[in-house]
């Protein structure tokens, strides 16, 4: 907005006098720079009345006595007096007042009062430009004070969206920043917030002393020579101290602020941000490095460190704790009465979860391993299956997470995930860990377990201890009266199974059901595929062929001949060559068929190569993805509601090489059918580890043939493919195979996210820390989702006047006092107004509605006063 000239204010003064009412406009030229021109002035509609000084009471007789009709602009070459001193202040208030200068339009225009002008006038250069002054008239303040106009051109040069100095700092701190290396000026490391574009703004408009004033006032930040590293420092530390229980480094306790309540409501809007938590991170880890965050904490006590979540390091620090707990065999260690599972969910679902949470995992499933150390098997086949079934499965399944999150944590640093920074981001540091879970599961799990089952399984009534698999068509399908979609999943073990059962569970429009069959031995596609279709007769040749009926059945066609020799309507498919079917053309798939046989193969093609073989565990995670899509799509787009998975075989996976110790050599008969983990052979292979049985008893027929397989987990000493990923073999990893039976419901189901609430209800907050206790409402189950919430405090004005808390409500506990948990609250330091209304408010993260919110009287006495002295 640039400077009115004459014209331009004559036409002004004319618009003033518009109308039939009489009308007196004053008009004070504080600096009589319109005092010459005044003479040669002519109004309109209006005459010219010169004020003087010493004439003010004759001005109120003539003006109200003498010409009581005329419209007057009573011009006054001078700053207008002050109430006292002035004679005609009650005219003045039924009158109007007139500016000309840049300041006074603004003040008038804004509706800013006349003790605050100086605050304008000092920063008038920031108005030169009508781009920027039209961000300041955006930021549509109302109630102007002193500190508003202030943060309000602060925030026009932030360009932000609102009056917030809390915003300012956000901006300031997080864009446009530069680290460059150097001595920094707090002496405690390397690195600094240098050249930084928002605060060389602020310096051009007389702005910056403003600023640092703020930030005393805001966060208790105050020095001789401010600057932004300082700040950060101080923000960090101040929030630091408030969540580690011990005491801080000597050389941090300079920068903790009294103001911790501001600065933690702060750091956690942050943080918490979708927008700005990798801006957080930066920060901290640049605070981290300058301040060398791990050393301290380093020699701390874990039980002080587990509350705080300012640093990466705290979790470096419990990482390396957790470790070190684990490869001791300690599954009893505390932490502030959280178990060592506990711990590892508790820091997973904080802030920096989304780096560490893969690291998290990992711990948990070793501390399942761990636990299960000693391992001693059952005796006899059915009780080794039920225990299993129940239990022992979960070895299997922590053995497969253990080593699934282990690749992710252990990946390269650009393409990582869930892994901790540089101080351990190499695989030695889980290496003790590793070689202890690799230890348990080979030579205590396995070890114990397989010559346990092998043992069993020679008994005469092994094979009526479950369902077998070559009479699965008979068990699930041969009377069924509904279009059913069968997904066999190639090497899909059973606790790969029982996961997928697990996650269609949360599926409310799902009924699910988990059920075993034993396999075929030796446990291989070729004949697990066979044993899955109808038959009347099923025999491997004596060159090792699979016949179903006397059919030829080691590829599609030929399982599908078979298939549609006892149901006309049915069809054999690769899951590869549905999953992105158009709508119309999976329908034309599954219309007019009765059985649907999906071959799915992820596992095996992954395990059963050298190159990839230890990438099986990701396999098995795609794995149950996969198929999991692949039934949404079917019930939702298909039309088909009923679904059976299920596996032609198990396998056995160890991480580590084989040893020569493992594997098993001898004379091998020359027309034999020869695997890693089974012989096939006219006659048994007589050696030690090494048990048969006739493939008569296996396939329920008169097969003189035998197979031959090692009671452990070695291999015989064959060439070529890969060793570590093997089935074949007799071992519940290979034999036990799931069969899933899944019942989709057509059309809608409702269901909801699981609440949360208050224990008791809280009226009044009497302290700036305040603890509060909360209860997840229901369980979580098929018709109650897990949701994540934002909890703080606001004021009337919408003002967030807490930190901010986030709580996922993910707890399955049905006992209702073990979903009750605490938040503790921290208020802004700041004078709050007892007759003013406060609210406690709960936010849906994911739509970022509120939930529900409890108003609270702020009853806190507290006095804190600084002004600005302008």
């Amino acid at each position: 907005m640039a400077e009115l000239n004459l014209k331009q204010i004559i036409d002004r003064l004319n618009a003033e006098f518009t109308g039939e009412t009489r009308k007196l406009v004053f008009w004070y030229d504080d600096k009589a720079e319109f005092a010459e021109d005044m003479e040669t002035v002519e109004l309109q509609n209006a005459k010219i009345y010169y004020l003087q000084p010493d004439n003010q009471f004759y001005t109120k007789y003539f003006l109200e006595r003498v010409d009581k009709t005329t419209n007057y602009l009573i011009y006054a070459p001078f700053r207008k007096p002050d109430v006292r001193d002035n004679h005609l202040e009650d005219t003045c208030a039924y009158s109007r007042r007139f500016f000309a200068d840049r300041a006074s339009l603004l003040s008038v225009d804004l509706g800013i009062e006349e003790k605050y002008k100086p605050v304008i006038e000092k920063h008038i250069k920031f108005f030169a430009n009508k781009e920027r002054t039209q961000r300041f008239y955006d930021l549509e303040i109302e109630n102007f004070n002193e500190e508003n106009i202030l943060v309000g051109l602060l925030s026009a040069v932030c360009k932000a969206r609102t009056c917030s100095f809390e915003e300012v700092v956000r901006i300031v701190l997080t864009e446009k920043v530069n680290f460059a290396e150097g001595e920094r000026e707090t002496g405690l490391g390397r690195g600094e917030l240098v050249d930084n574009a928002f605060l060389q703004e602020f310096e051009k408009y007389d702005l910056l002393s403003a600023f640092w004033q703020l930030c005393e006032q805001h966060f208790g930040y105050t020095d001789t020579k401010p600057s932004l590293e300082r700040l950060l420092v101080t923000l960090f530390v101040t929030y630091t101290g408030r969540y580690v229980q011990a005491e801080l480094p000597a050389a941090w306790k300079s920068f903790v602020s009294y103001k911790s309540g501001n600065i933690i409501a702060f750091l956690d809007s942050l943080m918490n941000s979708i927008l700005y938590r990798d801006k957080y991170d930066a920060l901290s880890a640049h605070v981290a490095k300058g301040l060398n965050v791990f050393s301290a904490f380093a020699g701390m006590r874990v039980d002080d460190l587990m509350e705080c979540d300012t640093f990466l390091a705290v979790d470096q620090v419990l990482v390396k704790w957790l470790i070190d707990r684990l490869v001791s065999e300690d599954i009893g260690a505390i932490v502030n009465g959280f178990t060592i599972p506990e711990l590892c969910e508790k820091r997973a679902k904080m802030h920096f979860g989304r780096k560490t949470g893969k690291t998290y995992q990992l711990l948990s499933s070793a501390y399942s391993m761990v636990k299960e150390a000693d391992y001693h098997a059952a005796d006899g086949l059915k009780p080794i299956i039920d225990r299993y079934l129940a239990a022992d499965y979960n070895m299997d399944q922590q053995y497969r997470k253990f080593y699934y999150y282990y690749d992710k944590v252990n990946c390269t640093e650009g393409a990582r995930e869930g892994g901790l920074g540089q101080q351990l981001e190499s695989t030695e540091s889980f290496e003790p860990l590793r070689e202890l879970v690799e230890n348990i599961y080979t030579n205590e799990y396995l070890a114990c377990l397989l010559p346990a089952w092998n043992a069993g399984i020679q008994q005469d009534a092994a094979f009526s201890a479950i369902p077998l698999q070559r009479e699965f068509y008979n068990a699930n399908l041969r009377y069924t009266k509904e279009r059913t979609v069968v997904i066999i999943s190639d090497a899909m073990r059973y606790e790969v199974g029982q996961e997928l059962f697990s996650r269609m569970q949360d599926d409310p429009k799902c009924t699910a059901k988990l059920s075993v069959q034993l396999g075929v031995l030796p446990s291989y596609t070729r004949l697990g595929m066979a044993a899955l279709l109808p038959h009347k007769t099923l025999e491997m040749t004596d060159d090792f062929q699979v016949l179903v009926d006397g059919i030829l059945c080691d590829n599609l066609a030929g399982r599908q001949q078979v298939l549609q020799s006892y149901n006309p309507d049915s069809v054999c498919v690769q899951f590869d060559d549905i999953k992105n079917l158009k709508v119309a053309e999976l329908r034309d798939v599954l219309t007019k068929r009765q059985i649907i046989y999906v071959y799915h193969n992820q596992i095996d093609a992954r395990g059963d190569k050298a190159n990839t073989e230890d990438e099986v565990f990701h396999a098995c995670e795609e794995a149950v993805q996969e198929i999991m899509d692949l039934i949404h799509r079917i019930s939702v787009s298909g039309n088909t509601y009923h679904f059976i998975v299920t596996a032609d075989h198990g396998f056995i996976y160890k991480r580590d090489k084989l040893t020569e110790s493992d594997k098993i050599s001898g004379k091998i008969a020359d027309k034999a059918f020869v695997n890693r983990r089974f012989i096939v052979s006219k006659a048994a292979l007589e050696n030690d580890g090494i048990d048969h049985m006739s493939m008569g008893r296996v396939l329920g027929n008169e097969d003189s043939k035998v197979v031959s397989y090692p009671v452990s987990s070695n291999v015989f000493k064959v060439a070529g493919g890969g060793a570590n990923y093997v089935h074949g073999g007799s071992s519940p990893q290979e034999m036990l195979v799931p069969v899933l039976e899944f019942k989709m419901e057509r059309g809608h189901m409702e269901t909801k996210n699981a609440e949360i609430a208050l224990v008791s209800i809280v009226h009044k907050i009497t302290n700036l820390i305040t603890s509060m206790d909360f209860i997840q409402s229901d369980a979580v189950s098929d018709t109650v989702k897990a949701a994540k919430y934002r909890i703080f405090f606001l004021s009337e004005d919408n003002e967030k006047i807490s930190n901010e808390n986030s709580y996922v409500a993910d707890s399955r506990e049905e006992n209702a006092q073990k979903r009750i948990f605490r938040m503790r609250f921290t208020f802004k330091n700041k004078k709050y107004d007892k007759d003013k209304q406060y609210y406690l408010v709960v936010y849906d993260e994911e739509s970022g509605l509120e939930q529900w919110r409890q108003p609270v009287i702020m009853d806190i006495a507290f006095a804190d006063d600084f002004g600005f002295g302008f």
